[in-house]
C-alpha cells in the first residue's frame, strides 16, 4: 500500500485560510477531522486549537465566547450541533480574523446550511471532502491500487486497514450510525427501521434508472415517502443521483436518474462496482473544480429513447468537456460513443476499463482507468 500524504484539498484550503474561514463537509467517516488537524503543527485531538462541541470541557468556554490563547488557527468540530452556531462563529471571525484562521468541520447539516443564504456569506469557502481515489493512493498505473479501492472502498479506515472482516463490520456500523444518529437527529423521519430496508435495497439499484415506484412496492409505503427518504440519504452522503443530458439532436430521456453510492464497495462486485467507482471519481472531480475554481460543473449521463447510452458526461459551465463509458474488460468500442459523437460536440470521448490496452479508434480513446485519471488530472 502506498503511504497516504496530505489530502487533495490541502493546498487550496491553505491558500483560502489566509483570507477566509474554511468549511469542510462530506460523508460521515470520510476524514474531515483528520484533514482539519493536518493544518496544526501537531495533528492531534489533544491540541488546544482543536475544539469539539461534543467535548464537555470545550462547550462551556465556547458558549462564553472564549478561545484558547496564542493559537493562530482554531478548529471547530461539530459546532453545528449548537442552535446558534452561525452567530457564534460570525462573532469569532469578525472580531479576530486579523489574528486567527478558522476551520469548521461537521456533518450533512453543516453542508445544508452552507447552501443557503445566511449571515456567514462572504466569510468562508466551502469544501466537500471525498473518499480516497487513485491519485491519493500514489497515482501509479499498476492494478494493485485499483483492485484495493474496488474491494475496500475509499473511506480511510477500511481502505487503509485493508482487512475484509474489518471492512464488513465497518460498513454495517456506518449505515447504522448514519440512520440512528445523523438522520434521527437532523431529519423528521420516524420509520427508521424502514430506512434500514431502503439502505439494503439501494445497492441493487446502482447504475440503473431509479424507479421510486418499484421501491415503494417493496417497502409498502407511499411514493412521496420513498422520494423523501432518498433525498434524505442524498443529504447524508449515502447515495447520489445523476440526471440525463438532453441535446437538440438526440431524443434524450428526460426524467430518469441513475443512482450511485458514495461507498462504492457496497455495490455488487464486477462491472457495477467499477461503474460506481468511476461515478464517484467524476463527482469528486466536479466538486473539486467547483470548490477550488468556481466553475459550474455537472455530472450527467447520455441516453436516448432507443436506449443508446454513455455512462457519464461531464459539463463545465453547461458545455460538455468529456464523456466516459465504463467496461471491466478490454472490449471493442461501445457503438453509442460513435453515435453520440456525430450528434453532440464532445471534445473528448473515453472508454475506460480495468485492463491494460490503450488505443484510439475514430476519435474515441480506449484506455485503462488509471491512465484516464492521470491524463484528466483527477484529484
Amino acid at each position: 500500500m502506498a503511504t497516504i500524504y496530505d489530502r487533495y484539498l490541502k493546498k487550496s484550503a491553505a491558500a483560502d485560510l489566509k483570507t477566509q474561514m474554511i468549511f469542510v463537509g462530506g460523508p460521515r467517516q470520510v476524514g474531515k477531522t483528520t484533514f482539519a488537524l493536518s493544518f496544526l503543527s501537531t495533528p492531534s485531538e489533544k491540541h488546544p486549537a482543536y475544539l469539539n462541541w461534543d467535548d464537555v470541557h470545550a462547550r462551556p468556554a465556547l458558549m462564553r465566547g472564549e478561545l484558547p490563547p496564542n493559537q493562530p488557527l482554531i478548529i471547530l468540530d461539530e459546532i453545528h450541533k449548537y442552535a446558534r452556531w452561525r452567530n457564534l462563529i460570525k462573532g469569532f471571525y469578525d472580531t479576530q480574523k486579523s489574528e486567527r484562521a478558522f476551520i469548521i468541520t461537521g456533518s450533512a447539516r453543516l453542508d445544508q446550511y452552507r447552501k443557503g443564504g445566511d449571515s456567514l456569506q462572504g466569510r468562508y469557502h466551502g469544501y466537500r471532502l471525498h473518499p480516497f481515489s487513485l491519485a491519493e493512493m500514489g497515482g501509479t498505473t499498476s492494478h494493485h491500487e485499483l483492485n484495493h479501492l474496488l474491494k475496500f472502498g475509499g473511506f480511510p479506515e477500511p481502505c487503509l486497514r485493508g482487512e475484509e472482516r474489518f471492512w464488513r463490520r465497518w460498513q454495517k456500523e456506518r449505515t447504522h450510525r448514519v440512520i440512528y444518529d445523523d438522520i434521527r437527529d437532523l431529519e423528521r423521519v420516524k420509520e427508521l427501521s424502514l430506512l434500514e430496508l431502503l439502505a439494503e435495497e439501494l445497492p441493487h439499484r446502482v447504475g440503473s434508472p431509479l424507479s421510486v415506484k418499484n421501491i415503494k412496492e417493496v417497502l409498502e409505503v407511499a411514493h412521496e415517502t420513498v422520494d423523501r427518504w432518498i433525498r434524505v440519504f442524498e443529504r447524508m452522503y449515502v447515495c447520489f443521483r445523476i440526471p440525463p443530458y438532453g441535446a437538440p439532436r438526440i431524443r434524450a430521456v428526460k426524467k430518469e436518474q441513475k443512482l450511485y453510492l458514495w461507498d462504492w464497495s457496497a455495490a455488487p462486485e464486477g462491472g457495477l462496482r467499477f461503474e460506481n467507482l468511476v461515478a464517484c471519481q467524476l463527482l469528486k472531480y466536479c466538486h473539486f473544480i467547483e470548490d477550488t475554481e468556481g466553475y459550474r460543473m455537472e455530472l450527467r449521463f447520455l441516453r436516448d429513447t432507443d436506449k443508446r447510452e454513455i455512462d457519464f458526461l461531464v459539463l463545465k459551465d453547461g458545455r460538455p468537456i468529456f464523456a466516459v463509458e465504463c467496461k471491466t474488460g478490454e472490449k471493442a468500442v461501445h457503438p453509442a460513443l460513435f453515435y453520440f459523437k456525430e450528434r453532440i460536440d464532445i471534445p473528448r470521448l473515453y472508454q475506460v476499463h480495468t485492463g491494460s490496452r490503450d488505443y484510439e479508434n475514430a476519435g474515441v480513446r480506449v484506455l485503462p482507468f488509471q491512465t484516464f485519471c492521470k491524463e484528466e488530472s483527477m484529484p
